[in-house]
């Protein structure tokens, strides 16, 4: 239980069984059905991942869990036959395990460069998964994906802007209701204080990059112009890098970018009914990641990830040690 749900908060770049445990309680505010989907889809990859003989501390610590869960909640999402459609737990049960298998052969290959899997397979294997059946499939219908620069075909009931900025983070799971997305919030919140502040303003910066390109009406008040930013933010704001001023600006700069690739790659990507997911996000953090430079010696191995608070204090404490410590310490 506490193996899947530290998978549950895997997503929001959390280790946290409670924080896992309120994201589920949202979920299930939200719809019951998608809860038990992600739940099924986190239960199933971890499962798989035990059977193949995955790395015993990996998966412990929820690491195989979180893409199984997001392919799960997606399917759920994009499906046109309704709520408790029984048959979607098929796509949905060998979905979560082919990430497990993606996730270990992607493994082996970014380790070279220090760098994780992410969300690599979820994005991968949900997007075959519509590709193999299309809109119109008698089994596994779905609605096609919208792109956010196309025309409005109806008036939009007028919604504050401000609106999306939490839904923004409730989008990372599939969330757009306001009560279910402030609980996700408080979810990160009990993880890190500070990862929830970069997480708030990441997804006002993608609702931001929205508006400077006129996105239909629909993305901004869903969030879904945010959730990207606040992945891109979220990730470089203290989690991969030790945080202070420069990583800060640096965390702003990198939700921007997060927001208008998520704007070009879903409008290109929507001409064909299918959604960029968090396409953007992986990219461009996993670009950040490889930076070179000054702000390259503030990078966390991927080893020594840990809360944004506890990374703080890691590097004040190399900080405050002695010379011929830093030189063979790396932060």
């Amino acid at each position: 239980m506490v193996w899947g749900l530290r998978g549950v908060s895997r997503v929001i770049l959390a280790n946290n069984p409670l924080s896992g445990a309120l994201i589920l309680a949202a979920l299930f505010w939200d719809s019951p059905w998608q809860c038990l989907l992600g739940t099924l889809g986190v239960l199933v990859s971890t499962l798989t991942a035990l059977i193949i003989g995955q790395d015993s501390a990996e998966v412990s610590a929820g690491h195989h869990g979180f893409n199984g869960m997001l392919v799960s909640l997606l399917m759920g999402v994009f499906n046109l036959a309704g709520d408790w459609y029984w048959w979607l737990l098929l796509p949905a049960c060998l979905g979560s395990a082919t990430c497990v298998f993606l996730s270990s052969s992607l493994s082996s290959l970014l380790v070279r460069w220090d760098l994780p899997v992410a969300v690599f397979p979820f994005n991968l294997i949900f997007i075959l998964y519509l590709l193999c059946t299309g809109p119109n499939n008698p089994y596994f219908p779905h609605h096609p994906a919208i792109p956010p620069g196309a025309l409005e075909v109806n008036a939009t009931e007028h919604i504050p802007v401000l609106h999306g900025i939490p839904l923004g983070v409730g989008q990372i799971y599939a969330c757009g209701v306001m009560g279910p997305s402030l609980l996700l919030l408080g979810a990160v919140f009990l993880y890190s204080p500070l990862l929830a502040i970069h997480a708030v303003l990441g997804s006002a910066v993608g609702t931001l990059a929205g508006l400077s390109v006129a996105v239909r009406h629909d993305s901004l008040y869903s969030g879904l112009s945010g959730f990207n930013g606040a992945l891109g933010c979220m990730v470089v704001g203290g989690l991969f890098f030790t945080f202070n001023w420069r990583t800060h600006l640096f965390a702003i700069a990198c939700a921007f970018l997060s927001a208008y690739v998520d704007i070009a790659l879903s409008n290109l990507l929507g001409t064909v009914g299918l959604p960029a997911c968090s396409l953007s996000a992986t990219l461009i953090t996993t670009l950040m990641l490889l930076l070179t430079g000054h702000l390259a010696i503030y990078r966390i191995p991927t080893a020594k990830v840990m809360a944004p608070e506890h990374n703080l204090i890691s590097h004040n404490q190399w900080e405050a040690g002695e010379p011929e410590d830093k030189e063979n310490t790396i932060v």
